[in-house]
């Protein structure tokens, strides 16, 4: 599957329409973006039935605000309309394939109680 370009128009229905998609936040300016790019690429064909998706800071500046991205590259995994990764910096081939891994391992509904558990505490 090739990558899919989220704007603010798309990402509602790109994050509904899916239940896994890995969000690589990314500016055309950033040298370790242009890095982490063939390896996200990669990535993408070896796992067809993900959904790559990549947002452009400088284009879509609204919403880089609102997942608060201040650096870039970020990777952002969400499952089930839940953010269940966020980390800035480019990651080599094996250490995006091991987050991939974890990502798909999680018990959702385990990640829901938990979420539910951290509100009511706050």
């Amino acid at each position: 599957m090739s990558t899919v370009e989220l704007t603010k128009d798309n990402f509602d229905q790109v994050v509904t329409d899916n239940d896994f998609i890995l969000i690589d936040f990314w500016a055309a300016w950033c040298g370790p973006c242009r890095q982490f790019a063939p390896v996200f690429e990669s990535a993408s064909e070896r796992h067809p039935d993900l959904v790559f998706a990549k947002v452009d800071t400088e284009a879509q500046q609204e919403l880089a605000a609102a997942f608060e991205i201040r650096s870039i590259p970020t990777l952002m995994i969400v499952r089930d309309n839940v953010a269940v990764f966020a980390q800035p910096g480019a990651l080599p081939e094996a250490a995006l394939e091991d987050v991939i891994g974890q990502a798909r391992k999680l018990d959702m509904d385990e990640v829901r109680k938990s979420i539910e558990k951290g509100k009511a505490g706050a």
